[in-house]
């Protein structure tokens, strides 16, 4: 049976009484997990909703959010999951894009927006979902889909135009939660996995609440990310593995200057999300004794595509080798593939890859070529097959003809013992065409100006390569999962002359 929920009812046999989700002093056990599912999912067949019929979840990271998801894939239907933190105007969009039959949330702008749409809208804080869940039988069956099924619809951030509904399969997000869990992070039934990351995104969904399941293992939850409160939650927990993206190591670094936490039951801490500055990865491995291996992925990809793999060379900087089953390459002008030392687009192919986009054949024949997904990130492949993303290939600086990678300047700001967070961005300029600018957060008790940080620069990079601008603030813009904004940033530039 391929259906992703087949695993919940897997594990429930064996793990009945382990711990799935916790939050705090509220836990769920994969029996209790595995009823209010059946009994949610006979709740949504109760309303007509059909296997593939797209169904909303609009909830922070909380143990309903799992209750709910597994309820809805149990019965065959698709989850559309949604950042919480949508206004209307943006629910509205992503209810009437995806055709959804109903949504599950929390009182407030989703039930605005589904009103507006006319979608049917599901309540369910904790009092409401018991509620529900209790008037209804479990659904004892898991309703068969192909490998070749969507599961899941998740919409990019829309970086480029309306955000996209990427439709990952059945086979897809088994496969590599599967692959996550035996060959990378290595999960027992004894692990506790920290949940800072949103469930609604596929980092937190995947290598989360995907691979606790599967194998019996505890999810520990945070509702919206908090350093302190993270530091507490690993020491209290006994977390053995933490899944996050680079700001969230920078801000428990700076936190464990106050918070006085025993991080020694880490085994493994996961990157991902975007490039990791080596500096931060030092640091946090000299403070916590725990390993951090880098992997990289997109939304499009389920989304492991590649990995620092435990027991074998690590390399800092690098995002490692493709996982099992998957191939990567670099592809220059017309698609033809670059020599190792030179700079590529990253391209996929593999079990791991999207359907397509929902509704849209024409984006899905752009980003998926003879079989290649082609991610716009760009790379180096070294001799020994490790790769290197360089930036975002919407984020390069092109001054004055000279090609500058964001991500260069940023790992030598980061060196700066005052520097906590760096991002470089490219704003317009007169004669260059682009000029370099810097935003940076500073430590709590740093003394550095923007002077020292531009000479500290200057003399580790080349002449073309230093921003001419840095900009101190308080914080950097960041998404849902920590990434940060980089687009924000470049629109509230100023042109430069």
């Amino acid at each position: 049976m391929t259906n992703l929920a087949a695993n919940l009812a897997r594990t429930v046999k064996q793990y009945a009484d382990h711990v799935a989700i916790r939050l705090d002093d509220a836990t769920l056990t994969y029996a209790q997990l595995d009823d209010a599912s059946a009994r949610l999912a006979s709740y949504l067949r109760a309303q007509g909703v059909q296997p593939g019929d797209r169904v909303a979840l609009s909830l922070p990271n909380v143990p309903a959010f799992a209750i709910v998801y597994y309820g809805i894939l149990r019965s065959g239907a698709v989850a559309l999951p949604m950042n919480p933190l949508f206004k209307p105007r943006e629910v509205e969009y992503f209810l009437k894009d995806a055709e959804a039959s109903l949504i599950f949330g929390l009182a407030g702008d989703a039930q605005a927006a589904a009103e507006t749409v006319g979608t049917p809208f599901v309540e369910v804080g904790a009092d409401q979902l018991q509620d529900l869940v209790s008037q209804h039988e479990p659904y004892a069956e898991v309703v068969d889909r192909a490998d070749d099924d969507t599961a899941v619809i998740l919409y990019t951030s829309g970086t480029t135009g309306r955000p996209k509904g990427a439709e990952l399969t059945h086979g897809a997000l088994n496969t590599n939660q599967e692959v996550t869990a035996r060959t990378l992070i290595e999960v027992q039934p004894d692990d506790v996995l920290m949940g800072c990351l949103p469930l609604f995104h596929v980092f937190g969904m995947t290598c989360g609440l995907n691979t606790a399941v599967a194998n019996g293992a505890t999810l520990t939850l945070i509702p919206r990310f908090d350093p302190a409160k993270a530091l507490e939650v690993i020491a209290r927990d006994k977390v053995t593995i933490f899944l996050g993206v680079p700001t969230m190591y920078g801000a428990m670094l700076a936190a464990s200057a106050t918070v006085d936490a025993d991080l020694s039951s880490l085994r493994t801490c996961i990157s991902g999300g975007s490039s990791m500055p080596v500096e931060v990865m030092r640091k946090f491995e000299d403070r916590f004794g725990a390993t951090i291996l880098e992997g990289y992925g997109l939304s499009e990809t389920s989304p492991v595509a590649s990995f620092n793999h435990p027991h074998v060379e690590r390399k800092a900087g690098s995002i490692g080798t493709p996982i099992e089953g998957v191939e990567m390459r670099l592809a220059g002008e017309g698609g033809a593939e670059v020599p190792a030392g030179e700079i590529g687009e990253i391209a996929i192919r593999g079990h791991l890859l999207m359907k397509g986009y929902w509704k849209r054949p024409d984006a899905t024949a752009e980003a998926i070529r003879d079989g290649w997904f082609y991610s716009g990130d760009l790379a180096r492949l070294d001799e020994d097959g490790y790769y290197f993303i360089v930036d975002r290939s919407k984020d390069l600086i092109i001054r004055g003809g000279y090609n500058v990678y964001p991500r260069e300047v940023e790992e030598v700001l980061y060196e700066h013992p005052d520097v906590v967070e760096a991002a470089v961005v490219g704003v317009p300029h007169d004669h260059y065409g682009e000029e370099i600018k810097a935003y940076v957060v500073l430590g709590p008790d740093a003394t550095a100006t923007p002077e020292d940080l531009q000479a500290f620069t200057k003399e580790r990079v080349a002449p073309y390569k230093y921003p001419r601008t840095i900009e101190l603030i308080e914080a950097l813009p960041k998404g849902p999962s920590g990434k940060i904004l980089k687009r924000e940033l470049r629109d509230a530039a100023s042109p430069q002359s």
